[in-house]
């Protein structure tokens, strides 16, 4: 340690939080110095009016700032009692340990080493006292979860931590509840000119408890992963940190488009997540959860709130059995299907692809998943999909009247048949697996293969998007054209491509989604082998396939016709 003597460091670190915190991260945590982005907040979370929300991007670093905090406070003030509240007890957990693992750290010895409690002291996991502490009913630290015991406490300093995450926010009665249990604060507060309370959180819905915390008076403070679009600009009011706004007044092109979801520009915090990094995160997650947990942005737009769109597919000819290696997806006018009606929003198109390996090869699986139904305006939904190098293609995709009838039934197993599919999965939820029993036997005597049931939880919308919208926007999803073809005679509100475009987050989004359902189950069945690096898979066939023991070309005879080859326009 760098430093003259223990007291001279002792009071720099005291005085000022952002070294106490860059001496955390490295003797302590053992982490790389704090970011430009971590530094800034820190700055608002030690210097901040009194009633503050901190809202950083997802992976920032907010609990180990929070922690960093909670010690720092009670080395300048030992008498001092902090609340720190979080989702559940788990996280309570997890904060109290970091808080403990902190102050006993052989790194404090000589500086923060008085804080560790004495024989006599209560040292609990969850509720302890610091050495200099005098007897009080209140313990120095006391870590609960939100709906845990916060009535008869008494704090100078209340933070809460992450109160709201995906669990206990779906709802608008969760949210109300949520918003009630934080008004408990207040009462739990001392009456003191400097107790603060102190959020720190990364919405999880539009109508986030965060976004009225203002009106009762609170300083809400933005740090996102990229800098916003300026036509964004506008949404974060005055919250945004000033350190981003003056990055912008210097150099307005941070705010230029970039990533593949096109929701922010340049990073804000390379030096914690760069541009490559946050495309990945992008990929994995869809429009409105990235621009929620990293934009940090409550004021969704119609595109980022029907995020499922037909441009993102690739409608071609689909072969029953094979499948070009590699395909490029474009979207410029020559490609555009025009004799295909799309149901989207104004601009949505479908497009063939801009280019098809030459090398072809045989699918390596193939599934009809079937969403039952009983009587009713509900449908039986079916989707065939077939599988190749980490895409899936759609071959048959549909919906019957009254699904256990006998006929539909029948219909079901000559699909499977005609596909030559090696599995049937039907989603079990109905009748508690009855409908894949009434079709066990009529599969058996016409299509002999594999006959399984899953059931599924969850959110139907939010699950919907979530298995759709990143293989959909990676453009891995390919559809025959005569599917297409095909949905549009069915009704308007059983079009699979209309509950598509139409699908959002919001429960109950869709009068009808059988169709979109079944398809998602589908996707997300292949998920687990939607690894496959395709450049390499071609350069594997190319090797494996295309040369005889001569050196010759055998190209011509892996693929349907010459056509295939060429750029599609």
């Amino acid at each position: 340690m760098n430093a003259p003597t223990y007291g001279s460091y002792a009071d720099l670190l005291k005085e000022n939080f952002d070294v106490f915190l860059t001496h955390l991260w490295k003797h302590v945590l053992t982490l790389p110095p704090p970011t430009r982005v971590q530094l800034d907040i820190a700055k608002f979370l030690a210097n901040g009016p009194n009633y503050r929300i901190i809202e950083g991007y997802r992976g920032v670093g907010k609990s180990f700032l929070t922690c960093g905090y909670v010690v720092w406070k009670l080395w300048r003030n030992p008498q001092a009692k902090v609340l720190i509240v979080s989702a559940g007890e788990g996280a309570a957990i997890k904060n109290a340990t970091l808080v403990r693992s902190i102050i006993y750290h052989p790194e404090g010895d000589g500086l923060w080493s008085e804080l560790r409690s004495g024989p006599d002291q209560r040292q609990s996991v969850l509720a302890f006292d610091v050495g200099p502490a005098l007897p009080d009913r209140q313990p120095s630290v006391f870590c609960v979860g939100i709906g845990g015991q916060l009535p008869n406490n008494r704090a100078d300093i209340i933070i809460a931590d992450d109160v709201e995450i995906q669990r206990n926010s779906e709802t608008e009665d969760q949210r109300d509840k949520l918003r009630g249990l934080t008004t408990e604060f207040g009462k739990i507060l001392k009456p003191l000119e400097d107790a603060e309370i102190i959020y720190l959180g990364t919405p999880q819905t539009q109508d986030s408890i965060y976004t009225s915390l203002p009106a009762r008076g609170y300083t809400r403070r933005v740090w996102t992963a990229r800098y916003p679009r300026r036509d964004k600009l506008g949404a974060y009011g005055d919250t945004l940190a000033p350190m981003l706004l003056a990055d912008i007044a210097n150099d307005n092109t941070l705010c230029d488009v970039v990533g593949l979801s096109q929701l922010g520009g340049a990073p804000t915090d390379p030096a914690r997540f760069n541009d490559k990094q946050l495309w990945q995160r992008e990929l994995d997650d869809t429009a409105s959860n990235w621009s929620l947990h990293y934009m940090l942005d409550t004021s969704l737009s119609d595109a980022e709130r029907y995020p499922l769109k037909c441009s993102d597919l690739m409608v071609m000819d689909v072969d029953p059995k094979r499948a070009p290696v590699a395909l490029s997806y474009g979207s410029s006018s020559n490609l555009q299907h025009d004799n295909l009606t799309c149901f989207g929003f104004p601009g949505d198109r479908f497009y063939r692809p801009f280019n098809v390996s030459e090398t072809w090869a045989d699918f390596t699986g193939s599934a009809m998943h079937i969403d039952p139904s009983g009587s009713g305006q509900d449908e039986t939904a079916y989707v065939v999909t077939k599988f190749l190098e980490g895409r899936i293609y759609v071959t048959e995709w549909g919906g019957l009247k009254d699904g256990t009838a006998d006929d539909s039934l029948e219909r079901l197993a000559d699909i499977a048949k005609a596909q030559k599919v090696n599995l049937v999965v039907t989603e079990d939820n109905w009748g508690d697996g009855m409908f894949r029993k009434l079709l066990t036997p009529i599969l058996a005597r016409k299509h002999r293969c594999n006959l399984e049931g899953i059931k599924v939880k969850g959110q139907k919308e939010k699950r919907i998007i979530g298995a759709l919208e990143p293989v959909m926007k990676q453009h891995r999803l390919i559809i025959d054209i005569n599917v297409i073809r095909d949905d549009v005679k069915a009704d308007a509100a059983n079009r699979g491509s209309y509950q598509m475009t139409h699908m959002t987050a919001a429960r109950g989004a869709l009068k009808h989604d059988d169709r979109i359902d079944v398809l998602a189950l589908a996707v997300d069945y292949w998920k687990a082998q939607m690894d496959a690096d395709v450049e390499k898979a071609e350069a594997k066939h190319r090797e494996r396939n295309l040369r005889t023991p001569m050196g010759h070309s055998q190209h011509l005879l892996n693929r349907p016709g010459r056509a295939q080859g060429r750029r599609m326009g």
